[in-house]
């Protein structure tokens, strides 16, 4: 049940895909509207993660999961129903509020409520079937479209999210961080400001673009900056702050969250321009172009969860290097994706290579950022973690089309813009693959002692599944040895 609501989360992040250009047809709007369609989901998501992380350990992982569910129950109900672009995006903002309750709650639970000896699989299981969600989207989207309505894609939700509630209720224990309670009080001026941040910060990105830069656009991003600079004040200051500082001390977890800002971004940007390429510019219809992207799914699937065994054997440093580099070469591949080339020759190359990337990153991502922590801030650091990969798909579907040039109206070709940018994210791909060799350490623990900013540190059960043989829990590599 947790994987089915993170799932949906996820799966909201790119099963409108291959819907926008249909939605453009009959609400109207250009690449700009196109943009706040998903950005408006993306943006609400990844600025109340951090929230919803640390609401769930305050006020119980199971309640706030559940409120999660309603939420974006009858939000989805709202985007299905918009009669015009702004309607829809509204509704996508109250969406993506509801989303940020239920991923880093799903994970939690998981955590909380899986016996030691089976958290690394369980782990592995979210891990993939979150990155398959991702992936499934483009071909949900694209079948819904053709067989019924756009507003399928978000209708579908309901009754999904009404299965999973009636299970969590019935079955999911509830639990919190009994320390949280004391630590002070809710962080609320930590979340608005990145709230408002991220906020003013996409606007000038989007707004900036396509309209000009205007005086409401200039002082958007200078209020969105400032907030974004003030966060990290804020959070040294309070008494319980969303994100402790004293996380990114380690190392492992920075280096983790970096390579998640890398791939995911390049992830993000690709998908969204891949799709409008092969209906506007290759003239694919919306279920073609969501069968296109199969195979990616596929590996996914079957491979993910043989990457997480195949980690704890060896640890994570690996498959982090080795997998941003190989999805990077796939989207490379995929600036051959031009009119006139065929799916054989040029579509499925590019797919299979980045769904190959995919299965062998995701996975041992998420476990290191989780082995990074103590067991009763795992619901902080998985909001902190899905925070950076969904925001890391709002900047980049804000930044992408403008750094490569991407100026096509409803229905028209993207042109030789959509190469560079394949470009662009081939290299941002490949850039989270060296990071991780620079930071991630093979074998990892949490600190025996406290970080500052975090209560009462313990070692993480996640960390024994990419312990080496023989290396036992008193080993102290990776995590200890950069606070040392």
């Amino acid at each position: 049940m947790t994987v089915l609501g993170s799932g949906m989360a996820f799966l909201d992040g790119t099963v409108v895909n291959v819907a926008l250009p249909t939605i453009g047809r009959e609400l109207g709007g250009g690449l700009a509207e196109q943009q706040w369609v998903l950005d408006g989901y993306l943006l609400t998501l990844s600025a109340l993660l951090l929230a919803g992380g640390a609401a769930g350990d305050r006020y119980g992982r199971r309640r706030v999961f559940t409120s999660g569910l309603v939420l974006f129950t009858v939000a989805s109900l709202a985007c299905g129903l918009a009669p015009t672009g702004n309607a829809l995006i509204t509704a996508r903002l109250v969406q993506g509020v509801g989303a940020a309750a239920l991923v880093p709650g799903s994970l939690a639970l998981i955590d909380a409520g899986i016996r030691e000896q089976d958290r690394g699989r369980a782990v592995g299981l979210w891990a993939g079937m979150s990155g398959v969600t991702s992936a499934l989207g483009p071909f949900i989207g694209g079948w819904l479209v053709d067989a019924v309505s756009w507003r399928w894609v978000f209708w579908i939700n309901v009754p999904l999210a009404g299965a999973a509630l009636i299970m969590a209720l019935r079955h999911l224990p509830e639990s919190r961080d009994p320390a949280s309670r004391d630590q002070g009080r809710f962080d609320v001026v930590g979340a608005a400001l990145i709230t408002l941040g991220l906020a003013g910060i996409i606007y000038a990105l989007i707004e900036g673009a396509s309209r000009g830069w205007r005086p409401v656009t200039i002082v958007a991003a200078g209020v969105g900056i400032t907030a974004v600079a003030a966060f990290p004040l804020v959070e040294a200051r309070v008494a319980a702050p969303l994100l402790p500082p004293g996380l990114f001390r380690s190392r492992q977890f920075t280096g983790a969250n970096l390579t998640t800002l890398a791939v995911y971004a390049a992830m993000g940007g690709a998908l969204f321009l891949l799709t409008l390429q092969l209906q506007q510019s290759l003239g694919y219809s919306a279920l073609a172009a969501g069968l296109a992207t199969l195979p990616t799914t596929v590996i996914m699937l079957l491979a993910s969860p043989r990457m997480g065994a195949l980690a704890q054997r060896i640890g994570p440093r690996l498959p982090m290097t080795i997998g941003p580099l190989v999805a990077g070469a796939g989207l490379a591949l995929m600036s051959r994706i031009v009119p006139g080339a065929d799916y054989v020759g040029a579509v499925l190359p590019a797919v299979v290579v980045f769904g190959i990337g995919l299965a062998v990153t995701v996975t041992p991502l998420t476990t290191t950022v989780l082995a990074a922590v103590a067991e009763q801030h795992v619901g902080v650091a998985s909001g902190a973690n899905n925070a950076i990969s969904r925001m890391a798909g709002l900047l980049a579907v804000a930044v992408l089309p403008l750094a490569a040039g991407v100026d096509a109206g409803p229905g028209q070709a993207l042109g030789p813009a959509f190469s560079r940018a394949m470009l662009i994210t081939a290299v941002v791909s490949a850039l989270g693959g060296f990071i991780a060799l620079a930071s991630v350490r093979t074998a990892t623990t949490v600190a025996p002692h406290p970080l500052p900013g975090i209560n009462q540190a313990c070692q993480h059960p996640c960390t024994r599944a990419f312990a080496q043989p023989g290396q036992g829990q008193a080993s102290r590599s990776g995590i200890a040895e950069d606070l040392e």
